[in-house]
């Protein structure tokens, strides 16, 4: 049975809330499985929302309250703690924070987590084409903020494979793409992240999809994140994270080393750099 993280008072109102969803079901006379089979969902994930390690979501918070017979004290809690980050990546941006490794796959743009801010700039602006500046770079903001989950040397472990067309769909002009890619390469060379690249005469090989990210947990089983445009979804039935880390050592297998993908990187930055000079 997961136990809750924090021992002797909640510290956070996201500590408050798991708390007191154990609090309240320990006083139904409920077990885990118990709640969990009353809310359609399983007593490993009602034990995930009270470690921290998954979101009270308001369609569960509704079931909860029900179940429980809080009103809509559940409901109103899962509201308050609203993320900053889009509704589709909000739970997912959680799981980063807690996860002890990553697993990265992207086949058109640069992951999030390695973009500068001119590169997160126009790809929000591509998908915002009309917003307001300040809009824009809001978003930006919160995208580097996610950034500084590299700032520790170790953890979490990072393996990012990307495919070939990341380094040939130009992102802001070429100026912009010969810093990110600048970017990315540092950290495979200050040894912060394995990085990979599937060239484009692998073919169909380690063709994953937009993106994909696996993470792992020291105290829950792996998740899965897929995401395209505007919309994404967590995976963590057993079944499907296996057929993901399938997938992933396929393009892996697939991929150039990571000597040879780290030389690919830097030529394709340079070829952008002396393109912008001209």
């Amino acid at each position: 049975m997961a136990k809750p993280k924090v021992e002797g008072g909640a510290q956070t109102p996201e500590e408050f809330a798991r708390e007191e969803l154990r609090r309240h079901r320990e006083a139904a006379g409920l077990s885990q499985a118990g709640l969990g089979e009353l809310i359609f969902t399983s007593g490993a994930y009602v034990g995930l929302m009270e470690c921290g390690t998954r979101r009270l979501r308001p369609e569960l918070a509704m079931l909860i309250d029900k179940e429980l017979g809080t009103g809509d004290y559940f409901f109103r809690l899962s509201r308050a703690f609203k993320s900053k980050y889009e509704e589709y990546f909000a739970e997912a941006a959680e799981l980063e924070r807690l996860a002890t490794a990553i697993y990265e796959y992207a086949s058109t743009l640069v992951p999030g987590l390695f973009q500068t801010a001119d590169y997160a700039r126009a790809v929000m602006r591509g998908g915002n084409p009309t917003a307001l500046a300040e809009y824009v770079d809001g978003l930006v903001a919160f995208r580097l903020e996610r950034a500084r989950l590299l700032d520790h040397p170790t953890t979490p472990e990072l393996w990012v494979v990307l495919h070939e067309a990341v380094l040939r769909t130009v992102v802001g002009g070429p100026g912009v793409m010969a810093a990110q890619l600048r970017h990315v390469s540092a950290y495979a060379r200050a040894h912060r992240i394995t990085l990979q690249v599937v060239p484009f005469s692998a073919g169909a090989q380690g063709a994953l999809g937009s993106l994909v990210s696996i993470m792992q947990f020291a105290d829950a089983p792996d998740v899965v994140y897929t995401e395209g445009p505007r919309v994404g979804q967590l995976l963590d039935y057993p079944a499907l994270v296996h057929r993901h880390w399938k997938l992933y050592d396929l393009a892996r297998a697939a991929a150039l080393s990571p000597d040879a993908s780290l030389a690919l990187i830097e030529s394709v930055a340079e070829e952008y750099a002396k393109c912008a000079q001209t």
